[in-house]
């Protein structure tokens, strides 16, 4: 018997060929793509972002990879489709002038099928198969199956309707995402539809402490290795974003390059020269101790000397940050006005755990910082548990590190507790500690800041007294 030539064993270990959606995060997660030339389901419930999905993946693929397509809906107006994705900045009219996109609107009448028992799928093969005609459409979305499968009351007819659909498409050669409502018991209401789809993509939209998140799952993907977990999704004016928590972890470059603390004596304290650059560091201390104006003077340091810094707040407004820190002579408006400083301020409770840190991964890959500050990270308890907070800061540390970011986190500690603790436990992800604290002596309060830890340096083991005065952070006259 011969032996199979090179030739032989290359074609027959060929991936599978993946079509990109664009979709910022969904690509990484599938490792490249929906399957070229086969049919991806999405399902979910209401409002969990299925039509979005679908439409980006065809808007994305006229515009980024030069595939037209054919959007088919069953339940939305074609001027209901164009209206809700203007805000994007999905101009679909013009793709539709420019002869890139077809959008067709198809109703059926559940009566009429009542009446005469029959249905099939002939007719919407030869208007699917003429849209595509038309454009010479790569891609197409089906949306929704419930109401193309609304007026068929048997499941055997249903099962050879849908193997019919998907048969009908691979034989096309087009890339498709066919939508469906989530079940009861099921991913899809049939539960029929994930047997017969080379790829299932789950869409959850959830309520926890009165709080929403959106999270996206694959749930199979036939030929392929993907990411298996459930990724935190966000839906914004740039549409559906997804992050790939699953590629990050302890694999990012590390250098020996020190990055100023913004205050002269704390950079003493560092050996002389300050942080490591791109390492985390943690602030903590009672309320009014200087944890925000450390991280300020921090992020004033980096802007003079040319680099861009995000203040990520979880508790005052951008004005009032200017205000206060402007009270101790640091002016970060300056910043602000040249554009190097971004303050991003919002509740905690605005977003659950997983959208805040997509919002931040937004932020900085839009701003593309060289230091962010988090404050405080302790309003982050009443979104959810310590071990959820701690799951949630680690990813954001490891997205940050593989940036090469140099981030500030503050955290409030109450009084009475023993200084090594801090309240959501995170210390141990830091690489650099400092505690910040309010003394009695003399019948008056004195600030001191002292290192517990510093990896990868020697620092100092003193306890240093300083104030905030209108010429800046100080040391204390003691």
């Amino acid at each position: 018997m011969s032996r199979p030539t090179k030739k032989t064993q290359r074609s027959t270990l060929e991936p599978l060929e993946k079509c990109p959606t664009g979709i910022a995060g969904l690509d990484e997660v599938t490792l490249g793509g929906l399957p070229r030339g086969r049919p991806t389901l999405v399902c979910g419930a209401a409002g969990c972002g299925k039509t979005l999905l679908a439409m980006e993946f065809i808007v994305r693929g006229i515009r980024e990879f030069g595939e037209n397509g054919v959007f088919m809906s069953f339940e939305e107006s074609e001027d209901d489709l164009v209206k809700n994705v203007a805000s994007l900045g999905f101009d679909l009219k013009a793709l539709q002038r420019h002869s890139k996109l077809v959008l067709d609107h198809v109703h059926i009448e559940r009566r009429e099928i009542e009446e005469t028992g029959e249905y099939d799928l002939e007719g919407l093969f030869v208007r699917l198969g003429a849209a595509i005609d038309k454009v010479g459409a790569k891609r197409v979305a089906i949306d929704t199956l419930e109401a193309l499968f609304a007026g068929l009351p048997n499941e055997a007819i249903l099962r050879s309707e849908l193997r019919r659909l998907f048969r009908w498409l691979r034989e096309r050669g087009v890339t498709a995402i066919i939508t469906g409502e989530k079940g009861e018991q099921t991913l899809t209401r049939y539960g029929l539809e994930e047997y017969i789809s080379d790829c299932v993509i789950f869409l959850d939209h959830r309520i926890a402490n009165q709080i929403a998140t959106r999270r996206l799952r694959v749930v199979k993907y036939r030929g392929s290795a993907h990411g298996t977990n459930e990724y935190p999704t966000m839906i914004d004016t740039s549409g559906l974003s997804v992050l790939p928590i699953s590629s990050l972890g302890l694999d990012y470059p590390v250098g020996t390059k020190r990055i100023s603390t913004g205050v002269d004596w704390l950079d003493g304290m560092l050996s002389g020269k300050g942080y490591m650059e791109g390492s985390s560091i943690l602030v903590s201390g009672t309320a009014g101790t200087g944890k925000t104006t450390l991280a300020a003077a921090f992020l004033d340091g980096v802007c003079r000397r040319g680099g861009r810094s995000l203040f990520f707040s979880f508790e005052e407004s951008p004005a009032q940050i200017i205000r206060n820190m402007h009270s101790i002579g640091i002016d970060i408006q300056r910043h602000c006005d040249k554009g190097m400083l971004k303050i991003h301020s919002s509740r905690s409770s605005l977003y659950g755990l997983e959208q805040h840190l997509v919002m931040l991964h937004q932020l900085v890959k839009g701003f593309k910082p060289k230091a962010v500050v988090i404050d405080p990270v302790t309003n982050l308890a009443p979104v959810g548990s310590s071990d959820e907070i701690k799951a949630m800061l680690t990813r954001m540390i490891d997205y940050l590190k593989n940036e090469g970011v140099t981030t500030v986190f503050t955290s409030l500690t109450e009084g009475g507790e023993a200084l090594d603790r801090t309240e959501i436990a995170i210390s141990s992800l830091m690489d650099t500690w400092l505690m910040a604290e309010m003394v009695l002596r003399n019948e008056r309060r004195q600030r001191r800041l002292s290192v517990l830890k510093s990896r990868g340096m020697s620092h100092s083991n003193e306890m240093q007294p300083f104030v905030l005065s209108e010429r800046g952070i100080e040391i204390s006259d003691v």
